[in-house]
């Protein structure tokens, strides 16, 4: 698709330049898929989370919260690392599109994060007692969130200006210093969440079920992510779009 005038051009004027590539519509047979994808993996986390993973011993029917806030914490480190990504390559190539992506990435990475939280502190209320503990894991996440959510601040601040993307870039960059330090607090330092190390053929190993109802939620979150990070790309995309052919609109 080429996007130029109905009528033909008039001698002595110019010929409107195509938008970049990048930019141009695509076919959407994969986003079907990837969305029907992701609609019936997380059907079948929802199954196996409330129907064939067993009812915790100690914790009770809560622990089932942990089918969804452990994958969405993964995926809040996905989308944050594909951040990084995209930012250290926009800065090195100078090529929007990964702007773009960096920018998707966040949006869907905060509301999953945002998430993370909400499902920690309903876990809490009941297992802790308390809706919110400054435990090193729980702060270091919220602090995480205070980082994105910054970051589209910045973004919205200073629209699609090129200064505004490097210094999106750059905080995306410096903000990714946080997944590390969040993923780890819990062999860094004395905190209530539980550990994730298990040594294999312990006592306190999870039964298959837990691990498969556990696997099947890192599947459907992520694949929720792609679909999710996908139709933001494109929203973004066409923001873009519009805005190089409002310009060139008032320049003619």
């Amino acid at each position: 698709m080429q996007i130029a005038s109905s009528r033909p051009a008039q001698p002595g004027t110019a010929t409107p330049t195509p938008l970049p590539p990048w930019l141009m519509p695509v076919r959407r047979y994969g986003e079907y898929v990837l969305g029907a994808a992701a609609a019936l993996s997380i059907l079948a986390t929802i199954w196996a989370a409330f129907v064939y993973a067993p009812t915790d011993a100690l914790q009770g029917n809560v622990q089932r919260i942990e089918y969804f806030h452990v994958p969405m914490a993964w995926v809040a480190y996905l989308a944050f690392f594909v951040v990084f990504v995209a930012s250290i390559l926009y800065l090195w190539r100078k090529n929007a599109r990964w702007d773009v992506l960096a920018r998707a990435s966040a949006e869907v990475g905060t509301v999953f994060t945002t998430l993370v939280l909400i499902t920690g502190s309903l876990w809490g209320r009941t297992v802790w007692g308390t809706w919110w503990q400054w435990d090193a894991r729980m702060t270091t996440t919220l602090i995480l969130w205070f980082i994105y959510v910054g970051y589209l601040l910045l973004r919205s601040y200073t629209g699609l200006s090129e200064g505004g993307a490097r210094a999106a870039a750059v905080l995306g960059i410096i903000g990714f210093i946080d997944v590390p330090i969040n993923y780890l607090s819990v062999t860094w330092w004395r905190t209530l969440h539980p550990s994730y190390q298990v040594p294999l053929g312990s006592e306190a190993q999870a039964p298959a079920s837990v691990v498969l109802a556990l696997m099947l939620g890192l599947l459907a979150f992520t694949l929720l992510y792609a679909f999710l990070t996908v139709q933001v790309y494109r929203l973004n995309k066409i923001q873009r779009a519009a805005q190089v052919l409002r310009v060139r609109a008032e320049m003619e």
